[in-house]
């Protein structure tokens, strides 16, 4: 019995996040511009990238662009873009998104500019809505890709 459980503790520490990234290279990149949050932009262990939400912001007005929930979406995917190719990786290479929407009932017009983002080998994807979303934002992207 005491075999079993040293072996299932040790199961249990090689599985864990910790311990897998502390035997990967882990690189935190931090948000462009002058703008200090308390998060990374992305973050890469091993050959992952793991990207913090996106939202419909436009860098060049700091503010969210204006045309509802499809103009934003539109602008969150081509902000996921950026950053991808930024650190290496593409729109090609996204395994799992989560969606957030400050209104479900708009999901429907989210997904109508979503998709047009991944025409082929569409990634896994979680949807949810939420009591509300950053600077107001309408909708939130986060991504999971792979590296090249």
């Amino acid at each position: 019995m005491r075999l079993f459980l040293t072996a299932l503790a040790a199961a249990a520490v090689l599985l864990s996040p910790m311990a897998v990234a502390g035997e990967q290279n882990v690189e935190y990149y931090a948000v462009p511009g002058a703008m200090q949050l308390p998060f990374s932009e992305a973050v890469r262990v091993g050959n992952t990238l793991y990207l913090s939400g996106q939202i419909g912001y436009d860098a060049e007005t700091s503010k969210l662009v204006e045309g509802g929930i499809a103009a934003e979406t539109r602008q969150t995917m081509e902000n996921i873009k950026a950053t991808l190719e930024r650190h290496g990786s593409s729109l090609a290479q996204v395994v799992k998104c989560t969606v957030f929407l400050a209104d479900i009932k708009e999901w429907a017009a989210m997904n109508e500019v979503y998709v047009t983002y991944f025409p082929t080998n569409p990634p896994a994807r979680s949807a949810l809505g939420s009591s509300g979303l950053a600077m107001g934002a309408r909708t939130e992207i986060e991504c999971i890709a792979a590296l090249r």
